[in-house]
C-alpha cells in the first residue's frame, strides 16, 4: 500500500513541477520577450483534451455498467 501511495504521489509532485516549471519558463513578466522564443516541456492544451475525453468516456462507461 505504501508503494502504490509513493507511486501516486511522485507522479503529482512530477506533473506539478512540470507545470510551474512551464508557467515560470513561459511567463512574459519573468522572461520579457525571450517568453516567445521559450518552449513549453509539456503541450497543455493536448493533456487537457485528452483529460476530457477521458473523463467522458469513464462517465459513458460507468453509465452503460449501472445501468446493468
Amino acid at each position: 500500500m505504501q508503494t502504490f501511495f509513493g507511486m501516486i504521489l511522485g507522479a503529482l509532485i512530477l506533473v506539478c513541477g512540470v507545470y510551474i516549471y512551464d508557467s515560470i519558463r513561459t511567463s512574459s513578466v519573468a522572461s520579457g520577450q525571450v517568453a516567445q522564443t521559450n518552449r513549453t516541456v509539456v503541450n497543455w492544451d493536448v493533456v487537457a483534451a485528452d483529460w476530457n475525453t477521458l473523463k467522458a468516456r469513464a462517465h459513458d462507461d460507468w453509465v452503460k455498467i449501472s445501468s446493468k
